[in-house]
């Protein structure tokens, strides 16, 4: 166990995959207010509860910790822009994002994989973040997938379903620290960290296992690249990963992300990824690719902030 640093706790608490939410309601004066929220729970059936928690830093707080009802929105996936705009848009979030009013007026959003409308049961203080408990009133659910977060990333279970299995599989990491990204070097050409033949339920622990092994305590998040190559007759999964460190492992080293594009590479097809996420980790908008190693399609992922 580790003393409390506020920083690690935070990581610590964001390896737990959640979904995300935007939950709502009317200030005093009427106008809709909103924010993004992963912390959210089922509390009770009889009587039907739940629970969200609005951190004391929001501007809309007070709001929220006083209102008689609110409404919460589990986002599915492809929501990703509406979680963005209501975690960090300064201006009218409402303008940018469908909604319509639901129970009392309150704001619901369009698109949203379930909505609750609630009456607040109680609210109370608990440390920077308030608990915002909630009597369910009224409530709808669509089929579908919902959005995930895990390690200040989206994720999308639907889309992650839809990689080939079929074939044998490889999967890496591209793993990131500081600016950099953590290469294997064989001949003179690079690679992310790679091992073979993992089934495809255990991909994301195994990655950590063995970067572990080398030296490397990575956190792996979500898929970032998954492909068939006809020429290797394998099927590569590539996942991001974090690390706080850069420590010194023996054939890797560690590169920084605006040099990628001009290193050489084992393939083609992991040249052509590596180019693609050094633009995107320059812009911060990261996302996932689904084909060959030629072509396929590209579905965005954004990172969110908390």
């Amino acid at each position: 166990m580790t003393t409390i640093d506020p920083r690690a706790l935070r990581d610590a608490f964001g390896s737990f995959m959640t979904g995300v939410t935007v939950v709502t309601t009317l200030d005093p004066k009427g106008a809709p207010v909103g924010f993004t929220a992963n912390s959210f729970s089922s509390v009770s059936l009889d009587p039907p509860l739940l629970l969200v928690c609005p951190g004391k830093f929001l501007s809309s707080h007070d709001v929220f910790a006083k209102c008689s009802h609110f409404a919460v929105n589990i986002l599915s996936e492809g929501q990703q822009e509406v979680s963005n705009t209501f975690a960090s848009y300064k201006g009218d979030r409402f303008a940018k994002v469908d909604h319509s009013r639901g129970l009392g007026d309150l704001p619901l959003i369009q698109g949203a994989l379930a909505q609750f409308c609630c009456e607040t049961h109680t609210a109370v203080p608990a440390g920077d973040h308030t608990v915002l408990i909630g009597r369910v009133q009224e409530f709808s659910h669509a089929k579908g997938n919902g959005l995930g977060y895990v390690g200040g990333a989206y994720f999308s279970l639907g889309l992650e379903r839809e990689i080939d299995t079929t074939e044998p599989t490889i999967c890496g990491a591209l793993v990131r620290s500081n600016g950099h990204v953590l290469l294997e070097v064989h001949n003179g050409r690079h690679q992310p960290f790679q091992i073979a033949g993992v089934e495809p339920g255990g991909q994301r622990n195994r990655l950590a296992q063995g970067l572990s092994d080398r030296g490397v305590p990575a956190r792996v998040d979500q898929v970032y690249s998954s492909f068939s190559d006809a020429g290797s007759a394998m099927h590569y999964t590539f996942f991001l990963a974090t690390c706080d460190e850069t420590p010194a492992v023996e054939g890797t080293k560690w590169v920084p992300i605006d040099a990628l594009p001009k290193l050489n590479y084992t393939t083609q097809a992991i040249h052509d990824m590596m180019t693609r996420f050094a633009v995107e980790a320059q812009e911060g908008n990261f996302s996932l690719y689904l084909g060959d190693a030629k072509q396929g399609d590209i579905h965005s992922l954004n990172e969110g902030a908390r």
